[in-house]
């Protein structure tokens, strides 16, 4: 190797141990800095904030992380991990910035519905049906469910597909404005199937289980522009949408359902034209109870005997009508002056 292909090599071997020298003392120098500022973000959370900027101080402060703390005594993973802890905290990521300003960016979890179980104990459940527990200082406005069977932490499966239709009803009424203002509360009932409780009429709304809630939910609001904005809301008691293809109402003091379907309007339509025709026949015959054989022994001789007595009779009207007519001609002849002819008898060869 020649004395200038060494003295290139030293030369770079010199350069890049400068680089890393300059490079460790800026980590030091930057290390040795104070916090100048903490910045603190929420998001997630458009109407609610169960997570305040208070409560991420806390943790913070837990963490010895404040301002005038210096960079190298500062452990940001730790602070993390403890404010992933908190069940509303989704994500948080903890940075310091060139101007040592420690930024905390924490991802608050939505709810989406609060249910009560039937001990009377609550919590809520975010959009992954994760349950979160009541912050006694701040309340979401999100669909109530009441009735839930079971207060366990971890569920039975029957429990678990409870909470799973909890979450797909919650998230269809979050997602329409109408049915988010009309939902007061919804019952489980011990069937598993789901009652509402509108805010505006004090009816009874069955929806059924979970399935099929787009059929179900645009039924309801056909049913409110069809029929409520015509007769009110106090007319009916209950509404059923559960079934495939129909509305079924029960009117409020009556005991039996009216069915406001295409289906049954039809066929009331049908049954209406089979009356009508009947009531416009001039034909119509109903049967007779069959008469045992006594009665058809008295009845038949009855029934003879008026053969015969109108068979008489009949034969008496022909023969007076007979004379009545011979009478007639020999009248008209006597009048007319014609001569009735004699009857010739041949004789006998």
């Amino acid at each position: 190797m020649s004395v200038k292909s060494k003295i290139k090599t030293i030369s770079w071997s010199l350069l890049g141990l400068c680089c890393v020298v300059l490079l460790v003392s800026a980590i030091r120098t930057k290390d040795s800095k104070a916090c100048a500022a903490i910045d603190v973000k929420i998001e997630g959370a458009k109407q609610h904030m169960f997570i305040k900027k208070a409560d991420a101080i806390e943790v913070l402060n837990q963490n010895n992380i404040h301002t005038g703390e210096t960079l190298d005594d500062i452990n940001l993973r730790k602070a993390e991990e403890q404010l992933k802890q908190n069940a509303w905290i989704k994500d948080a990521e903890l940075f310091f910035d060139n101007h040592q300003t420690l930024h905390v960016n924490i991802s608050e979890r939505e709810p989406i519905a609060r249910v009560f179980t039937m001990s009377g104990n609550s919590f809520y459940i975010d959009s992954t049906g994760l349950r979160l527990p009541v912050n006694e200082n701040a309340t979401a406005r999100v669909v109530v469910f009441t009735s839930f069977p079971s207060d366990k932490k971890i569920l039975s499966a029957p429990d678990s597909l409870v909470l799973n239709d909890i979450k797909a009803i919650s998230k269809y009424i979050a997602a329409d404005s109408f049915l988010n203002e009309q939902t007061a509360q919804i019952n489980i009932t011990q069937q598993g199937t789901y009652e509402i409780t509108p805010v505006v009429g004090d009816q009874v709304i069955r929806i059924g289980n979970a399935d099929s809630l787009d059929e179900k939910f645009s039924k309801l609001q056909a049913f409110y522009k069809n029929v409520f904005a015509k007769v009110g809301f106090e007319k009916y008691s209950v509404i059923d949408v559960q079934y495939h293809g129909q509305v079924v109402a029960v009117r409020k003091g009556e005991g039996y359902t009216i069915s406001d379907t295409v289906k049954a309007m039809r066929q009331l339509k049908q049954a209406d034209t089979k009356l009508n025709t009947v009531l416009n026949d001039t034909t119509y015959s109903a049967p007779l109870p069959k008469p045992n054989n006594d009665v058809n022994k008295n009845v038949s001789a009855k029934h003879e005997t008026k053969k015969v007595s109108t068979k008489k009779s009949s034969t008496k009207k022909i023969t007076s009508a007979r004379n009545k007519t011979s009478n007639n001609k020999v009248s008209n002849n006597k009048k007319s002056g014609t001569k009735k002819a004699k009857a010739v008898m041949k004789k006998k060869h």
